[in-house]
Parts: structure tokens; sequence; C-alpha cells
């Protein structure tokens, strides 16, 4: 991967946030140089050493970017309130150069979102209020620029259909790829370990670890050899622990690195993610979820996912967010104690992961029919 703005590649990636996840996928995406702002707690600094990405802020962000004079600049979806400005201070950059250059620089993004921006909850006072309407409007600004979107999701097409127009937008190409994993390269012959739940990720109450810990004890009185391993940190680590030396049947690791977060992943036979909506978050997918499906888990998770229609079709437990407190021990027990077949999770899954196909078809050089 080549530091930005020496040359060597055509193409750009603008992010807000970056995370492990990011990089470990730019080792297989098209090459691009990648410009961030702020990382997430699980930030491989390995990692960080060979993609070499660049952290900027957005007035820097937007003058590189216009600079390099790159082809194909993807950028993060307009659903994301948070991260319209960049956005919008890059396009604005690329407006002025592409006249410079008498081009057009090709924008394109990867949808997820599954939450209408315009039903956020709403500042108090009227100067975030104000805010919260210019990034509105600046989202509709974005939306209207960009040129190839790929929805992860049925849920994200669906959104943008309503609250953006898809039909209405001229020379839009766009297409839908199911946000699903390849199976994982690092598994190797050998089963699972029966009965192993694992909690991987933020130690939340959004992503609902709160409920899982609740949970166990009616789990453990239906599957008495059940072990539930909690992988990550978050503000209810001191739950965790506490939990941990109250019950021989938990496990706790802290924010571990890849391979043990990998090691877990073989052995556990159920990933287990009861997300629920907090404020303006709702879970788009769920990497734990994903990870999981990678590794031939049955997932137990909400409908809150947008991937909730899949995993139901597949045999994995999804539950209404608004019963968790009533269903999460028995679809627990249930998945503990019949679990998918590993096998057949695989099976499940496409050959290549969802996210390289979507890369691969967004920065395609050749012209794509409009709609597809």
């Amino acid at each position: 991967m080549s530091a930005p703005g020496d040359g060597r590649t055509r193409d750009a990636r603008v992010y807000k946030t970056l995370r492990t996840a990011h990089l470990e996928r730019a080792l297989a995406l098209t090459p691009a140089d990648i410009l961030y702002q702020e990382s997430r707690y699980d930030f491989d600094e390995e990692l960080v050493a060979e993609v070499r990405p660049q952290q900027v802020g957005d007035l820097r962000c937007a003058w590189l970017v216009a600079r390099n004079g790159y082809e194909i600049v993807e950028i993060n979806e307009p659903a994301a309130i948070d991260c319209v400005r960049r956005s919008a201070a890059v396009l604005a950059a690329l407006l002025l150069s592409d006249l410079v250059r008498r081009r057009r620089t090709r924008i394109v993004t990867y949808a997820i979102g599954n939450i209408d921006p315009r039903t956020l909850p709403k500042p108090r006072s009227w100067w975030p209020r104000l805010g919260r309407y210019l990034d509105l409007m600046l989202a509709r600004l974005v939306w209207r620029r960009i040129d190839r979107v790929v929805f992860g999701t049925e849920t994200a097409r669906q959104l943008y259909g309503t609250v953006f127009g898809i039909a209405e937008r001229r020379g839009l190409h766009w297409t839908t790829i199911e946000a699903l994993p390849a199976v994982c390269e690092c598994l190797r012959d050998g089963g699972k370990t029966p009965g192993r739940v694992l909690f991987l990720g933020d130690l939340s109450p959004r992503k609902g670890f709160d409920s899982v810990l609740a949970a166990w004890g009616p789990v453990r009185r239906r599957v008495p050899d059940a072990v539930l391993t909690v992988v990550g940190r978050g503000k209810l680590l001191d739950e965790a622990y506490a939990a941990a030396r109250a019950d021989d049947r938990i496990r706790v690791i802290a924010d571990p690195p890849r391979d043990v977060v990998h090691a877990e992943l073989r052995r556990a036979s159920v990933v287990v993610l009861p997300s629920r909506r907090q404020g303006a978050w709702r879970e788009q997918v769920g990497l734990p979820i994903v990870e999981g499906l990678a590794h031939g888990c049955t997932v137990v998770t909400t409908d809150e996912t947008g991937i909730a229609d899949w995993l139901r079709r597949n045999g994995h437990g999804v539950i209404p967010a608004g019963s968790v407190g009533e269903l999460l021990a028995a679809i627990i027990a249930e998945a503990a104690s019949s679990p998918l077949d590993a096998g057949m999770v695989r099976a499940s899954l496409p050959r290549q992961d969802s996210r390289l196909e979507a890369d691969s078809w967004l920065f395609a050089r050749e012209v794509i029919a409009v709609g597809t």
C-alpha cells in the first residue's frame, strides 16, 4: 500500500472512522490510499504499519484528494449523518479540481445504513438543531454526487429508496450484495466445542451484553455444561469480571490480539450479539456476526441487524429486539445444545467475501448499466 500522494495509486478511500477490519480488508481490496480522521478501540498497529493509512482532518483530507487527482474516491455513505461534513468537504474540493482538470472523478460508496437520519433524536438547543438540519441537506447533496453504490443489505436499499430516492437518480449505478463473509482462511481440521457460547466485541448495553449476563443463569440451568467466553472490552468489563468470579463457566479475555480472537471463534459453537437500538445508533450488520459466520458458528442476535432475514432463512436465532428479555435465554440454550452444523453454516456463505465483491464492482473500470 502506497502512502497518500506518492503517485502510485489511482484511487482513494475517505473514512471518518477506521478500524482493524478496514485494515485487514485493505490488504485484499483494490489498492487505494486511505485517509481517515479517527480510529476505533480495536486498532491493530502492526496492520497500520503495513497498510499505511494517513490520519488527517476534514480540510486537509479535502485538499489531498483534490491535489492528488484520484480517478475513483470512496466516501462514507450519506445515511451516516455524522460523516457528511467530511464527505461534503471532499466533494467541494473535487468540484474545483475536476473543473481545472476537465474531468469527472468517480464517487462511490458502500451503504449499510438502516436508520432514517430524519428520525434521529433532535438536539434540544437551536444551534445543534440547525447543524442537524444542515447535515441532512448535505446528505442529500452528497447522495446526488455519488456515481456508484453497493447496498450491503436489502434494508439499506429500502432506506435509500425511501429517504433519498433511487429511481429518481439519473446516471446512478447501483447493486445489492448481501453483507456476508467468506469462510475464514484460519479454519483448520477439528470440530466445534459443544456448548461453547461466545460474546465478542464491545461490552456495552447497546450490544446487549447486559442481557447476555442476565440470561446466563437460566442458560446454565438448561445446559449445565455450557461455557460463556467473553472477548472484548467496554463499559461493562467490570461486570464481566464479577460474573466470571461468581461462575467458573464464564471466561473473560479482555481486548486480546487478533490471533486469540480467531482461536476463540474456531472453538465457539454459538456467537451471541443481542443488539438493541440506542439513540442515533442501530446495528447495521455486526462484525461479530460476520466473524461468527465466517467461522461456522450459529448466530443468536436481534432483528436490528440488516441481515436478519438472511439469518432467519438459514436457521440462526433472530429475536425481536423488544422481546430479548423474554426469549434470549431460551434461544441461547437451544443454540448451545443443538447448534447448526458448522459445515452447513460455512456452505451457506459466498465463496468470495461480499465486501471484496462489492469493492470490485465499485472500482471496476468498465461501464456498468444503470440500476444494476
